[in-house]
């Protein structure tokens, strides 16, 4: 959670500083290195930064060149509010057709990265990055533009938007095994070109993740009805006049 703060910190201090004109569209962020020690954070912590910056479309990185300050505008995404179920509802039909569609379509050398990732899962600390990575694979690997911007843009909610980001926060941090255990099925059944378990794989997933985040919910609307009841049992009670 500590790395966590750290790299959203960073996030909102560079937006701020675009925001404000000291990176201007177009300019060059300073190098990872740098940067790092600016922040006083590792380089790995840095380059989640950026991943988070690329997906909220405030800079973009060219390979070779350096990560370079985009344009402002609006995304039509931002403009509705949108649930973590309904985020997750989408995600699952959209990524089950990937999924069935990567089956037939994939490379040797995607199934390899898709593997390095599943590693990648096990480091508290890269885990999250990883996530992303897997499904963006899988999304590439089947050929169709459409289906790339939409895995995109719902990972794009995904990751900037204060509420999900809340109510997703404690269910993925609480089920680290059974999400990589997951990804792992996923992950062997397109490597066997099964497109029918593949989809059921990426279904399981996230009816899984639904579940959960409806026990979360529940257990907050409890928690909150508690207080309250405790609340008015005290306004109530009647034990400061009993002598």
């Amino acid at each position: 959670m500590k790395t966590r703060r750290l790299f959203w910190n960073i996030v909102n201090n560079v937006e701020a500083l675009i925001d404000s004109g000291v990176y201007s569209a177009g300019s060059r962020l300073p190098p990872e290195r740098e940067l790092a020690e600016m922040y006083d954070v590792s380089r790995p912590t840095i380059r989640e930064a950026i991943i988070a910056l690329e997906v909220r479309e405030r800079v973009e990185v060219k390979t070779g060149s350096g990560v370079y300050v985009t344009a402002q505008h609006t995304s039509a995404f931002a403009e509705k509010i949108i649930s973590a179920f309904e985020l997750t509802q989408a995600r699952a039909l959209v990524e089950g057709e990937a999924a069935a569609l990567a089956a037939h379509s994939i490379t040797d050398a995607e199934l390899q990265a898709i593997q390095q990732t599943l590693s990648d899962m096990k480091t508290a600390d890269n885990a999250d990055q990883a996530d992303q990575r897997f499904h963006a694979i899988i999304a590439e690997a089947t050929r169709n533009t459409a289906v790339v911007n939409c895995v995109e843009n719902l990972w794009h909610i995904r990751r900037t938007s204060p509420r999900i980001i809340d109510a997703y926060s404690d269910v993925c941090s609480q089920s680290c095994e059974q999400r990589l255990q997951e990804h792992t099925k996923i992950y062997n059944a397109i490597s066997n070109r099964d497109a029918c378990a593949a989809r059921r794989a990426m279904h399981d997933h996230f009816n899984r993740l639904i579940n959960a985040l409806f026990d979360a919910s529940e257990a907050k609307a409890l928690e909150e009805i508690k207080r309250k009841t405790d609340k008015t049992r005290d306004l109530y009670s009647l034990s400061h006049l009993r002598q």
